[in-house]
């Protein structure tokens, strides 16, 4: 019979591709990790791995059985937290992800609510790309993160939370007076600043600008510069670098700044839809339904019909 142990290191090796990696990963020893693989091995009657030196690679049934391991790993982690969390709400471990354009932002808001609210529960954070937390939630690494929808992924429900609309930061001797609005035509595509490839918020930005900003530097602006976090875009910008597309969420922090201006953006107001994503057979759902209203009470944000008027 094969185990939920036997499982769990082969979606290791099949995530590392190396056998110490995958290892290190499970906390167990490379010879432990080997004997437990030859072990499942014995039990299919097939080879899971092909073995080569310096590395390792699933064979097309070892890849199908990684694979179909998962649903079955997801679906174990489901069953313990369905027994765990039945005394209530949000209570114990809930591991969370948040995009970097939001993290920042809207974690100041909600922990200390969430602390005071529900002293039992132990969060776990993780930051990084949509791409990324999309994965993770799908193999159970993740209980649900926080990001810009919709995903369009059908094995993952999405709670709606709240409307982030767009501003466009300026350097702050730029002529035009905060009270003015601009429009997209007004924005010099040139001197357009983004997160690198792979933030979401810069895929958003780029499809506002599309027209304009396709094929100058891979639609990265003016400069070759691609960064990481929104804060050193907005360093870029403050230096009178160029100008950059920033949520709302973010602008009580980088408006502090007094080289940088944040002007409004003309009707319909660009903007991106944050919500709470979490795997569709979790038992956790009334958990991810009192998040929500934690992060939509901390916000203090309309709710996401009334600023979809505004944009219209």
């Amino acid at each position: 019979m094969i185990t939920l142990r036997q499982l769990r290191y082969l979606s290791a090796l099949a995530k590392h591709g190396h056998f110490g990696r995958a290892a290190e990963a499970c906390a167990v020893t490379q010879p432990a990790l080997s004997m437990q693989i030859r072990d499942l091995e014995r039990t299919l009657g097939v080879a899971v791995v092909e073995r080569r030196p310096g590395d390792v690679m699933l064979t097309d049934v070892g890849r199908e059985i990684a694979r179909r391991g998962e649903d079955i790993l997801s679906a174990s982690r489901d069953l313990v937290d369905f027994a765990r969390h039945r005394s209530g709400l949000l209570t114990g471990r809930l591991t969370l992800g948040v995009i970097p354009s939001l993290a920042p932002y809207l974690l100041p808001r909600i922990l200390p609510t969430l602390q005071s609210r529900f002293p039992d529960l132990r969060l776990e954070l993780r930051e990084t790309q949509t791409r990324q937390l999309v994965e993770d939630i799908k193999s159970g690494a993740l209980d649900a993160a926080m990001l810009a929808l919709p995903l369009g992924e059908p094995d993952i429900d999405t709670i709606a939370l709240f409307e982030d609309l767009f501003l466009l930061a300026v350097p702050a001797d730029d002529p035009r007076p905060a009270s003015v609005c601009v429009a997209a035509s007004d924005i010099d595509q040139s001197r357009l600043i983004l997160l690198e490839d792979g933030h979401c918020l810069r895929d958003q930005a780029l499809a506002f600008c599309a027209s304009a900003a396709r094929g100058r530097n891979g639609g990265a602006g003016g400069t070759a510069f691609g960064a990481s976090s929104l804060t050193t875009v907005m360093q870029m910008v403050a230096g009178g670098y160029g100008v950059t597309l920033i949520p709302q969420i973010a602008a009580d922090v980088e408006r502090r700044d007094d080289r940088v201006k944040l002007l409004r953006l003309e009707n319909p107001q660009p903007g991106r839809s944050i919500g709470l994503a979490f795997r569709r057979t979790s038992p956790r759902k009334a958990d991810f339904a009192a998040l929500g209203e934690v992060v939509k009470q901390s916000t203090g944000a309309a709710p996401v019909a009334e600023n979809q008027k505004r944009r219209g």
